[in-house]
């Protein structure tokens, strides 16, 4: 049987999952990608989308997606204030990291 040579390197600040975690590992941050999604959604539908969030850390993560080039955000000058999210192309990257924990929970966490 034949061992598999894969190397791991050291995961110190240039380890590429380090760096991924630092964006993607809170614990909002993929839930909040995977209800975005490759749709267009407003603030409020966002947040009830989303059972146990706070509005403190619901935007807090949004700020946090949007300065890393993860999330959209559109502000329209209307009164009520209308904010719309969607994916950029790399929020869209993203998706397959929460399709393959997805899948996961289904096969094995039920």
């Amino acid at each position: 049987m034949e061992k598999n040579n894969i190397q791991i390197r050291q995961s110190d600040e240039h380890c590429p999952v380090r760096k991924s975690l630092a964006v993607l590992g809170g614990k909002w941050t993929l839930l909040i990608l995977f209800q975005i999604n490759k749709r267009i959604i407003r603030y409020g539908d966002l947040k009830r989308s989303i059972p146990g969030i706070s509005e403190k850390m619901l935007i807090q993560e949004l700020n946090h997606l949007v300065e890393a080039g993860f999330v959209a955000k559109k502000a329209y000058p209307e009164i009520p204030p209308r904010v719309e999210y969607s994916l950029t192309e790399k929020g869209i990257n993203a998706l397959p990291i929460v399709d393959s924990l997805a899948a996961f929970g289904l096969e094995n966490l039920s």
